[in-house]
């Protein structure tokens, strides 16, 4: 997004990815064991940690495109 303006589309996908991740980690939180096509299991601690950094950079992001110009 950087070198060129920011649209409406932009912002909406920056919010789906945002409504994924915080499905993802409700997923997490009610028990949900996630595994790689291989079958390998995912280490659901280190990927709920992985979300919630997703989750608060994606809320930083939208707060600054959601913000008025002054």
């Amino acid at each position: 997004m950087a070198g060129r303006p920011v649209t409406e589309s932009d912002l909406d996908r920056l919010k789906a990815r945002h409504a994924t991740a915080l499905y993802r980690l409700d997923l997490i939180a009610r028990g949900a064991q996630l595994s790689y096509e291989d079958g390998a299991p995912i280490d659901m601690v280190s990927e709920k940690d992985r979300l919630e950094a997703v989750v608060a950079d994606l809320d930083r992001r939208i707060e600054i495109l959601e913000r008025p110009l002054n």
